[in-house]
């Protein structure tokens, strides 16, 4: 059964792609999708989970960090492919390729990783806004309901300036995270020798934890759903010709991207492994609890502002494209399209009905345990993303000439098998205890 809708359709093709232009007139066109992409991989659940390593095991896990960006890289990239080469996303390629039983089940899982995703950057946002103003946790999440008038307000001026938007934003976290860095004076060295992959990850049931949580807050779901979409979003031409080239500067743009990304997931886990683990405050794993020590423990008095305009920032990024990301499962899956307004209040209310219900229930104390435990359910979730996308863009008969070549599609199957490995094991321990 084939698509009666475009994935994103009030936003397909509308980003011109200069004919006859030299190669950077044509990757600045390009320029865009990928920092949308990026913004997953350092929303507030990074934060949470980063906070939680760098304080209790110091640079050790950065080799997490750095493994996860590796494989979003080239997972980032078979996204990429399936939008271009097939001329679908991947909610639209699981529908149409799949039986509707295994369709139905991906839908609820991909709900489920939406949920999950946006609940973290929802209590994100609320926990930013209450150490900038005070505001309770409660009335933070009410007040993220205003993202969804914000993203109509940018798309109703085209696509580019809802990247515009966002490529900022991200411009300010990583100025943020500079000034930390410059403050906290971390062992480099030590950083360095953290990017090294360690046994003890695996061993140590704690360490393994907050790895798979890391795993699970970098290479997320909705950003594989996202990506195929958002891509489409360049009048790159129908010609084979053409989507080789799209495909090319369409990776370029997500792999710089998400060097952003790795630069940003790097710094939020040196700054706790500087401020914290080396002061012997290995227990610090709140949001709040780091922003109320960074300016003692640094002796800058700026420093726990900075780190909350970033913390905001990160929020409101992330629950942007959370909210896109969304739209794209809805509509891909369900084969409908809903009036603009509607659909994003939909997908928006996902993410707000559950967060005011925990934050009452449990109260500002357990914001951060649940950011974490959102992480690592988004990881459970990510063998149900992986599997199909590496599965369809494997495909000669789906891609034809832009199937993935064997060493990448061989590439993106160990990452695959690592991933559900992973989660194997975190299921196993939690099951035995």
């Amino acid at each position: 059964m084939t698509s009666t809708v475009r994935s994103l359709g009030d936003s397909f093709a509308t980003v011109p792609v200069p004919e006859g232009a030299g190669f950077w007139r044509k990757l600045l066109a390009f320029v865009g999708p990928g920092w949308l992409v990026a913004v997953g991989y350092m929303d507030p659940g990074n934060w949470a989970t980063d906070i939680a390593g760098g304080s209790a095991f110091g640079y050790t896990l950065l080799s997490v960090v750095l493994l996860s960006n590796l494989m979003a890289i080239v997972l980032q990239a078979l996204s990429a492919r399936l939008g271009i080469g097939a001329g679908l996303d991947l909610a639209q390629a699981c529908r149409q390729h799949s039986s509707r039983p295994v369709a139905w089940l991906l839908w609820g899982l991909a709900e489920i990783a939406i949920i999950a995703c946006d609940l973290a950057e929802v209590l994100g946002t609320a926990i930013a806004l209450k150490l900038l103003f005070g505001l309770p946790l409660v009335y933070g999440v009410i007040v993220t309901a205003l993202d969804v008038f914000l993203i109509l307000a940018l798309q109703r001026y085209g696509f580019r300036r809802l990247e515009a938007f966002i490529a900022s934003l991200l411009i300010i976290i990583a100025g943020c995270f500079a000034f930390e860095l410059f403050w906290a004076n971390p062992d480099w060295g030590g950083a360095a020798r953290g990017l090294v992959p360690s046994r003890e990850v695996v061993t140590n049931p704690a360490m393994l934890y907050i790895a798979i949580g890391i795993l699970g807050a970098t290479v997320m779901p909705h950003n594989l759903y996202l990506h195929s979409s958002i891509v489409q979003t360049r009048a790159y031409g129908s010609g084979a010709r053409d989507r080789h080239e799209a495909l090319k500067l369409a990776t370029i743009d997500s792999t710089v991207a998400l060097g952003l990304a790795f630069f940003i997931n790097a710094a939020i886990l040196i700054l706790a492994a500087a401020a914290f683990h080396t002061a012997g405050r290995t227990e610090v794993a709140e949001i709040e609890q780091a922003h109320e020590l960074l300016s003692p423990m640094l002796g800058v008095g700026a420093a726990s502002a900075v780190f909350a305009v970033a913390l905001l920032a990160s929020g409101q990024n992330s629950t942007v494209t959370g909210t896109l990301a969304g739209q794209i499962v809805m509509e891909g899956f369900l084969d409908v399209r809903l009036p603009v307004w509607l659909r994003r209040l939909v997908t928006r209310a996902i993410a707000i009905v559950p967060a005011v219900l925990v934050v009452a229930a449990m109260g500002d104390r357990g914001a951060t345990e649940l950011l974490v435990l959102s992480q690592v359910v988004l990881s459970l979730q990510l063998p149900f993303a992986v599997i199909p996308l590496v599965a369809y863009t494997a495909n000669r008969r789906l891609m034809g000439e832009f199937a993935a070549p064997r060493w990448l599609a061989g590439l993106a199957w160990a990452i695959a098998a690592v991933i559900v490995g992973l989660n194997g094991y975190l299921m196993w321990g939690m099951m035995a205890g």
